[in-house]
């Protein structure tokens, strides 16, 4: 039997041949958000995921408060990186450890949504901290995670401070990663960051953003980390795909 496709990746297949046939020329708008959910019978969030492939592929351009434009017909020639785990998106050195400052729960709000990509309202488990080295006690970076609820206990796991979170969820509760994203931008150190990273609310932060989905493309956790200048290198490799 064939393997059904997430519904996410079905919808960015038939906006890609609509958009390959010319329904949508090359320099037009593609329509709203709530006319395609309304025509092609998707959420707003499967929606925005395959929105995030046909951006990945070259074929439109989004930016924030203006309409999504066409801007090719084909997919861009595409190179890859191989994965032997999720830790190789973002890993660090096994000398360093994090330090709990915040744990609560929460009802996300509007910014905390449009950042994490979850629904308004709904209910997270918020972990925020500092990382440190071991033997100098330099601060090297901030996060902040968010968990589902039902894994709140995994900070009081003696190894929490060394081992990745989205490990020990998949250690202590069967959760398994079928997919992850991951977001990488330039941003001005925010004053409650700032504060803690030893910055100026000016200073330049690295910001990455991962977010983790399991095998029934549900999201269970977020991690946004600010990396102050210079505290922090992600090294890659990319090989030329072979595919078409």
């Amino acid at each position: 039997m064939t393997e059904r496709l997430p519904l996410y990746k079905s919808l960015a297949n038939s906006l890609e041949e609509r958009i390959y046939n010319g329904d949508w020329p090359v320099g037009s708008a593609l329509p709203t958000e709530a006319d395609l959910c309304k025509n092609f019978q998707a959420s707003r969030h499967t929606l925005r995921h395959a929105l995030q492939i046909l951006e990945a592929n070259g074929l439109i351009f989004r930016r924030q408060g203006a309409p999504t434009q066409i801007i090719s017909r084909r997919k861009l020639r595409r190179f890859t990186q191989s994965f032997n785990s999720p830790i190789d998106i973002l890993s660090y050195p096994r000398d360093t450890y994090r330090v709990n400052l915040v744990e609560e729960f929460i009802e996300i709000d509007q910014v905390q949504s449009e950042m994490i990509g979850c629904p308004i309202g709904s209910s997270w488990y918020h972990i925020g901290g500092i990382r440190k080295r071991q033997e100098t006690e330099e601060i090297i970076s901030w996060s902040d995670i968010y968990i589902l609820p039902q894994f709140a206990s995994l900070t009081t796991d003696p190894e929490h401070p060394q081992v990745m979170v989205f490990e020990q969820i998949e250690q202590k509760y069967g959760a398994r990663i079928e997919r992850a994203e991951l977001d990488v931008y330039a941003l001005a150190a925010p004053t409650r960051i700032a504060e803690h990273l030893k910055l100026k609310p000016s200073d330049p932060c690295l910001v990455i953003i991962r977010r983790y989905f399991d095998s029934q493309d549900k999201l269970f956790e977020v991690t946004v980390t600010y990396h102050p200048e210079k505290k922090y290198v992600y090294s890659m490799e990319f090989k030329a795909s072979t595919e078409i």
